[in-house]
């Protein structure tokens, strides 16, 4: 069968979980997209965090191509040889010691959470089972993971939520001190809050939870789904801040577009996940694995996250430019190429109606909320794409501020 789908056959044969924005992108290279009418758009969405590289960025399809002619998958009765020099380099260039290869970045914040369980049981008895994360969090989509993500709207209506999970407010250590004890198995934070409106951690306060791990004999778990793997501008956050987790997940960015995610912890910890406790059908394959291996080493380099930080500060500019003229931000925020800028209250909740009219000026962006416009491109886009898109995007609010 030979037909060109339309944006109307997602309406009739798909799930209606998303609603996707009416144009359907064809080809990609770097950070331009075409749909199929052939219009060009500048990605700063980047797959939500994930094209690190852009598109079709030809380190990432050399080592899918070579792959593919190699290995593709073996489940884990056996290993392979991209798996481990992955998971090598990933221990080489972090804290961690072990690795636990899966397919996303729920999968990984699964395997955390139950790692950090199994743990605490074996360690300290059935009583120690408290998990402590923070409003507005998210840390994936698998009934686990959603539970305890701070956001009750994705929990809703699927019955009795696991129990033993607290919630305290992000940025605020007297709350987690509050809610800390002997029962407490970890806590599980993201260093910069992604979903939850682009919040980076203050210092103070991942070095306080830090120390009230320490004091309670619970394991700290960073959520480095969506800021890991350059998108700081270093490998991964807690780089950043000098705070080392005991576990940390990886995804999006890891794989550049391939699926693709990491648990990352030490030897002390790793035991816990013994022989038949965990496992992920597709985790560690050579194609995911080969892919994420060439992302990796090509990601962290002096260049390449020098050049994060370079293009965070002219996306900042920008940004604060066209504030200054339309006055529809109240603050932009964020660490490297994960950008988040706050409604003003003039336009509150309206973050979602830049979208289309950001598409139509040929411009991709995200939202994080209703209320922050969220930007989170390659980590190479040239320089030349940033203003070329940033003079899109101010097009595209300014026909915001007429409709007010």
């Amino acid at each position: 069968m030979s037909y060109t789908p339309t944006r109307s056959d997602f309406d009739r044969y798909m799930a209606p979980n998303y609603a996707p924005q009416q144009v359907i992108p064809v080809r990609g290279e770097g950070s331009r997209l075409w749909d199929q009418e052939g219009r060009e758009y500048i990605d700063f969405a980047g797959g939500i965090a994930v094209n690190a590289l852009g598109h079709c960025h030809p380190v990432l399809v050399d080592a899918l191509k070579d792959q593919a002619d190699k290995l593709w998958h073996l489940a884990n009765v056996y290993t392979n040889e991209p798996a481990l020099k992955l998971a090598k380099t990933l221990t080489e260039r972090t804290f961690a010691d072990k690795v636990f290869l899966c397919s996303s970045g729920g999968e990984a914040n699964e395997a955390a959470l139950k790692l950090a369980r199994r743990w605490a049981y074996n360690e300290h008895g059935e009583h120690k089972d408290k998990i402590i994360s923070f409003r507005q969090s998210f840390h994936g989509r698998t009934f686990f993971t959603v539970s305890v993500g701070g956001q009750p709207k994705y929990s809703q209506g699927f019955g009795p939520v696991p129990g033993g999970i607290l919630h305290a407010e992000f940025n605020d250590l007297e709350a987690v001190r509050e809610l800390m004890g002997d029962d407490t198995c970890a806590v599980m934070v993201e260093p910069m809050q992604g979903e939850g409106g682009i919040v980076p951690a203050t210092q103070e306060f991942l070095e306080g939870v830090r120390a009230l791990c320490d004091e309670h004999q619970a394991l700290l778990i960073f959520d480095e789904v969506q800021t890991g793997v350059g998108r700081s501008g270093s490998l991964y956050a807690y780089m950043e801040y000098g705070v080392t987790p005991d576990i940390l997940t990886s995804a999006k960015s890891l794989g550049g577009g391939f699926p693709v995610g990491a648990m990352l912890t030490t030897d002390a910890i790793a035991p816990a996940l013994g022989i038949g406790t965990h496992g992920s059908t597709y985790g560690g394959n050579a194609l995911a694995s080969a892919v994420a291996l060439a992302a990796v080493e090509f990601i962290d380099t002096p260049e390449v996250l020098e050049g994060v930080k370079r293009r965070h500060a002219l996306f900042r500019e920008l940004l604060e430019e066209i504030n200054h003229k339309h006055g529809v931000f109240k603050e932009v925020r964020g660490m490297g190429m994960l950008m988040g800028a706050q409604m003003s209250p003039a336009f509150e909740g309206r973050a979602k109606d830049i979208l289309p009219l950001a598409i139509e000026e040929g411009l991709m962006a995200l939202i994080a909320g209703p209320n922050v416009l969220r930007m989170a491109p390659s980590l190479v886009i040239p320089e030349e794409d940033i203003r070329e898109g940033m003079a899109r995007l101010e097009r595209a609010i300014a026909k915001l501020v007429a409709q007010a």
